[in-house]
């Protein structure tokens, strides 16, 4: 074998060289095969997904869907983007429908940011942010965070000639700190307008009714915002992959060219269709995540722990005080059957992030946390 063939080829650019490959929550077979467990026995709170699943409605609509899933979807989501235009008050044209909010993201790094151009986001903010703006050979503005979340007036003073996109999450993944509406509308109006903003609401039915804000009216005044949104979280459709973006048509206009064909399953919308029709069960969701954070809160009130308030559907919680305090812990949980989502990737090595599930699994976490301290 020659030389050139036997030396392993380097594929890629250096800077996609330099990514790191996205880590999703442990999946309940993998834990099972690991540990020797029964899978029915496991409970997953690592991935902030909906403890309730999805809507019946919804359930009910993929499998009226499944006689077409012969074909390509529609390429244009038209009876989604007509429902959501509906439900948000704003023209069809204005949506941009994605595989998930992280879809939305990376077309906005793709549409808007070169080689010469830097990407901004807080630390102690989604990871899909750093690759997002990594994958493009864009420059990384990492700002330092205030009190676990976004530190707005530190952004704004960050900005320079390269700034071409920031990244807001509101609430914030993994920490589940909240900003108010004043201090984002604040922020929006002050950003120059040549600069696009993504503000990320993964979570906002999670928010507190008295918190709530009307970002759509904010799509409407400002014209360089983009308004990012998912199903898999509160909708419970995780794994049909369906999110959309909201911002005026000069945006939708390049993140459409960015976007790739049939991004969107037959599935997927016929389910989010149905699943925006059933306010019932988001309310339903909304009630059981917040009993289900007092439930834990409580828990970790009793075991000296501290948390981060969240108006997510997680909470992010330090476990200890060295380095290796929340990969012992996450072991140790693992070893109990209860699949919890380290943070340390995040230089956050001493937290663990639980989301919330159901009373049932919420205790039973509860009861691996109390054997794993009494024991330690």
């Amino acid at each position: 074998m020659s030389e050139q063939h036997a030396t392993q080829a380097r594929w890629g650019a250096d800077y996609v060289q330099a990514i790191s490959p996205y880590v999703g929550g442990k999946p309940i077979a993998e834990v099972a095969r690991q540990f020797g467990l029964q899978p029915e026995r496991i409970v997953k709170l690592a991935s902030n997904e909906n403890p309730l699943g999805m809507s019946p409605k919804a359930r009910e609509a993929i499998l009226a869907a499944m006689a077409d899933s012969t074909r390509y979807p529609d390429n244009d989501g038209y009876a989604l983007k007509q429902a959501l235009a509906s439900k948000l008050s704003v023209p069809p044209e204005w949506i941009t429908l994605g595989h998930g909010s992280s879809d939305l993201l990376e077309m906005a790094a793709r549409a808007l940011l070169t080689d010469a151009d830097a990407g901004m986001y807080s630390r102690y903010s989604f990871i899909v942010y750093t690759q997002a703006v990594q994958g493009v050979g864009a420059s990384h503005q990492v700002v330092p965070d205030r009190d676990f979340g976004h530190d707005l007036p530190a952004m704004l003073a960050a900005i320079t000639s390269q700034t071409k996109l920031i990244f807001v999450a509101n609430p914030n993944n993994p920490t589940g700190t909240f900003l108010s509406a004043d201090e984002l509308h604040d922020f929006l109006r002050k950003v120059p307008p040549h600069i696009a903003v993504v503000l990320d609401e993964a979570y906002v039915e999670y928010i507190e009714p008295a918190l709530r804000y009307d970002s759509m009216a904010w799509v409407r005044e400002f014209p360089n915002l983009i308004v990012s949104r998912t199903f898999s979280k509160a909708y419970g459709l995780a794994g049909l992959r369906m999110g959309y973006g909201v911002s005026q048509p000069a945006l939708t206009d390049v993140l459409n060219r960015v976007r790739s064909a049939f991004n969107t399953s037959t599935l997927g919308q016929a389910a989010a269709l149905a699943a925006l029709d059933d306010l019932a069960f988001i309310d339903q969701a909304y009630a059981v995540n917040r009993a289900g954070q007092a439930q834990l809160a409580a828990a970790f009130d009793e075991l000296g722990l501290r948390y981060i308030p969240s108006q997510g559907n997680f909470i992010l919680v330090k476990v200890g005080d060295d380095a290796k305090a929340g990969a012992r812990l996450n072991l140790a949980l693992l070893q109990r059957g209860v699949i919890a989502r380290p943070v340390d990737n995040y230089g956050l090595p001493q937290w663990l992030r639980i989301s919330v599930g159901t009373e049932a699994e919420n205790a039973t976490c509860i009861a691996a946390l109390r054997d794993h301290y009494a024991a330690s």
